[in-house]
Order: C-alpha cells, then structure tokens, then sequence
C-alpha cells in the first residue's frame, strides 16, 4: 500500500498511553512531576497529560527521536538508570494496569506548534482513514484541517500519520482556550460553508475517529 511522502529527515514521535489505577491516578502524576527530570535527561518530551474528557485513568505523553537507533541507544540508558528505575519505575509499575504505544511522523505539509500562551485544553483526535495511505486521502485531509485552522478558533500543534501502530491512522493535536472556547468555536465552524465542503470531500475516506480532551501535567513542556 502507498503510504505518500513524509518529512525529509528521519525524526519520529512515540505515544506513549498508560491505563492508571483509578484510585492512584493522583499518585502516579506527583511521582511524574518529582522525577521525570531523570527521564527527560536521555531523550526529549514533548509534552505529557492526563486525560479529562474521551476516556479516564489514562495518561498520554509523546517523546522525540532523531531515528530509531537514537531510541535504542535511549532505552538502553533509561535501563541502566538507577535514579530513574529505582525512583521512579519500581513504584510507579504497580500503579498502571495497561502501556500501549504508537510510532508516528509528522506529516510532511505539518511542522510541530506550540500554543500561544500557557493555561488552555488539549484535544487529541484521532482519524482511522481507508487503506492507501496520504496518496489517496493525503490532499483531502489536509484541506479538511486547513479549513478548521482558518476559522482562527483553535491552534493545530502537530499532525501525525502512524508508523508502528494500527496503519492508515492521523493522529492530530489541537490546543485552545478552554472547552468552552473549543465547544463555541466548532458550533462556529460547523456553519461555515468552506469547513463544511472541506468535511464532506474528506470523510469519503473516513473510518472512525475518535477524540480526547487532555490536560497537561505540571511538569509538560506544552502547557
């Protein structure tokens, strides 16, 4: 299957989803703040939260690699850690109940954002999209999210095209305001008649999607 063009270098994301116990969910995010630094000093993060609306007990965190050999050098010092096995991995196991995680690159018309000011809501929505990759549904896609950016609504942080993974999934970050701000915004957009014939071209080619809201932790470089 065609899976299209990507970015020209070869740095890629990892997501990275926890299930936390229910009743250690509090627990688990004061050990995250308290030693993550020990992490972060081997690889980037780009940002880690916890989920609000779209699911529970979940928290979600996306790190940076300049290739997979630089992941593997990566995960071989974490293990040797000590700080970070001792102080942080042995006590916080317990407390998760399932790991999953996905490989994903940028799309190539796509370079990572940051949000205008600090204190707003995540959404993380995920499109399952027919078999054939971006050289079938790619250009369709796009203009589907540029016609929600240029409503002015909402900021667009990174959209992501599976590597490793459940294939022919796009994932994409969004940041605004606050909920209510988002919920105003796409009651907006969804009157508006270039979004409109924008969605319809491109959910000729959609499976599902779902989506979350995320809250990010004290400690995520997206705030």
């Amino acid at each position: 299957l065609a899976t299209g063009p990507r970015q020209d270098n070869s740095i890629f994301y990892e997501f990275r989803t926890y299930d936390i116990k229910p009743s250690k969910m509090k627990e688990f995010l004061e050990m995250v703040n308290k030693y993550i630094h020990f992490r972060t000093a081997h690889s980037e993060l780009v940002g880690f939260w916890y989920t609000e609306l779209g699911a529970l007990n979940k928290v979600f965190h996306i790190w940076k690699y300049d290739n997979f050999a630089h992941r593997t050098a990566v995960r071989q010092a974490i293990a040797s850690d000590k700080d970070w096995q001792g102080k942080f991995i042995s006590a916080a196991l317990p407390l998760i109940e399932k790991q999953h995680n996905e490989v994903a690159y940028l799309v190539p018309w796509c370079q990572l954002g940051k949000p205008p000011k600090e204190g707003g809501v995540y959404e993380w929505v995920t499109f399952q999209m027919k078999p054939g990759g971006p050289a079938l549904w790619g250009e369709a896609f796009r203009a589907a999210i540029n016609a929600h950016v240029n409503t002015g609504y909402t900021k667009l942080i990174g959209v992501f095209h599976t590597e490793y993974g459940l294939l022919n999934t796009v994932h994409v970050l969004w940041w605004n305001e606050s909920p209510d701000h988002r919920a105003a915004g796409r009651h907006s957009a969804h009157e508006d008649a270039r979004v409109v014939a924008a969605v319809r071209d491109s959910v000729r080619f959609l499976e599902s999607q779902q989506n979350a809201l995320l809250i990010p932790v004290q400690c995520s470089p997206l705030k």
